[in-house]
């Protein structure tokens, strides 16, 4: 363990997120997201919520500024929510919010969202139980002062 690095970044996570450059994206992917098959590198945090996750990463890894939507979320598929919008995703909202302020999030339907996650640098699968819980995360630079 390390200080001020959240104990839920695992030291094969702390690796990709230093390898990743700007413009490479990482998948946040939910219980059900099949992330072992999508790309090169796959790395498990079963135990861990989705948000508890993206709060930690997002405490170490800046968002593309460069882009209209750093953040992208995966389209609810007509009639999959009748109750409208996931409850999960006012939370990524608020974590989001409370990391980049700026930061504008995007949505891609559902099959687009899992083409684009094939491409992506990582994924990282939760053990998020909540439905639509997967974030694609396009990383930005650190500006030196």
């Amino acid at each position: 363990m390390l200080k001020g690095i959240s104990p839920l970044l695992s030291p094969e996570l702390l690796k990709v997120l230093a390898e990743m450059g700007h413009g490479d994206e990482l998948v946040i992917g939910d219980g059900n997201f099949p992330a072992t098959t999508m790309g090169k590198r796959c790395l498990r945090c079963d135990g861990h919520g989705a948000n508890e996750l993206l709060d930690a990463i997002l405490s170490l890894l800046p968002l593309d500024d460069f882009v209209d939507a750093p953040v992208t979320l995966m389209e609810v598929v007509p009639g999959s929510m009748p109750d409208g919008e996931p409850p999960i995703w006012e939370r990524f909202r608020k974590t989001v919010g409370k990391h980049e302020p700026q930061a504008k999030i995007g949505f891609e339907e559902r099959f687009a969202f899992y083409e684009r996650s094939r491409k992506a640098f990582a994924t990282v699968q939760t053990g998020e139980g909540a439905l639509y819980a997967c974030v694609i995360l396009k990383k930005g630079v650190i500006r030196q002062p």
